[in-house]
């Protein structure tokens, strides 16, 4: 039996050594394809904000400070953007909300709503990740806290690159420091001040015992999650089952409207039929269902459920139609 086995191979060796061309030991060989190597991250000594992000974070603040209820507690955002080998490209914030857990010590984000926040601005590009948080504290203090640095130290052992960016906003610019400055300045590399606020940007590293402050520049660009803060009420509202309906359909989509009813989420997901589609309307204050068939859309009105649980049965509905 072995012998049949040597035989039967021998055989099927011979014929794969005629069914591929023989190179001449001159002719030059193909090299194989490189392999994709991992992008390689070096501590970071930039920090790069579009100007509607600065924008962004000084305005809300300040309306923050104005408010009547709430305007000692800290309050904060997530960024998003591009990070580079050597610096980090800022341009996205997400806020904290309304529905927080904050006080003049501490601030705890709405993790739901700022999950459904980066699926909306990340679904024009995907290269864009959380960079880092900023964060305000009462007082004088631009230095990240000792509470900060033991929830920090263990948050950017997560992030794709190991270190994040860190910004402590205070409202203690002096008025010696703004002579002959106005209305925005830079007292250090670090710092950017428009009148009395203060942003102080920081590093940390994986495994780093200190943060390190991190010099920051402003360039011309957009906020790509400005459009959203106008809906944040509703997405805070919504933000649990809308990140349920994503999970468990294919194909759901995002698009952020402003008309003359303000501004809006339409959700779509698509159906079995081409071009049609089921389509959700969010505003602040009302959510609007819609059947799109070749083309033309048809308001449909479900229960008031969770919009989750609305969509299915309308999808229920559908099917035994």
């Amino acid at each position: 039996m072995w012998q049949t086995l040597v035989k039967t191979a021998r055989h099927f060796l011979s014929q794969m050594g005629r069914s591929f061309p023989r190179l001449d030991p001159e002719t030059p060989r193909p090299r194989p394809a490189p392999l994709m190597q991992p992008k390689r991250y070096a501590p970071l000594q930039r920090v790069v904000l579009t100007d509607e992000v600065g924008r962004t974070l000084f305005e809300e603040y300040a309306a923050h400070r104005g408010a009547q209820e709430r305007g000692e507690d800290e309050t904060g955002w997530v960024l998003l953007g591009v990070r580079e080998a050597h610096e980090a490209v800022i341009l996205a914030t997400l806020p904290a909300g309304a529905d927080v857990d904050a006080s003049v010590s501490h601030v705890r984000f709405n993790s739901s709503a700022q999950a459904v926040a980066s699926r909306v601005v990340r679904q024009s590009d995907r290269r864009l990740t959380i960079l880092g948080v900023v964060h305000t504290h009462p007082g004088s203090l631009r230095h990240p806290s000792a509470g900060d640095y033991r929830g920090d130290s263990e948050w950017v052992r997560g992030l794709r690159n190991k270190e994040g960016i860190f910004g402590i906003g205070t409202a203690d610019a002096s008025s010696a420091e703004a002579a002959g400055v106005a209305p925005s300045y830079q007292p250090r590399p670090n710092m950017q001040c428009w009148g009395e606020l203060r942003f102080s940007w920081y590093a940390l590293r994986q495994g780093e015992r200190q943060y390190r402050p991190v010099p920051v520049e402003v360039v011309y660009g957009p906020d790509l999650a400005r459009p959203l803060h106008a809906l944040w009420p509703a997405l805070e509202e919504h933000a649990e089952p809308l990140e349920r309906l994503v999970r468990q359909q294919n194909g759901v989509n995002f698009r952020v409207l402003n008309d003359e009813w303000g501004a809006g989420l339409l959700v779509s997901l698509p159906l079995a039929e081409p071009g049609d589609a089921l389509r959700l309307l969010i505003r602040t204050k009302e959510v609007r269902f819609y059947l799109e068939r070749r083309g033309e859309p048809m308001e449909v009105q479900p229960d008031d459920s969770p919009i989750d649980r609305s969509v299915y049965l309308l999808l229920a509905d559908l099917a035994e139609s």
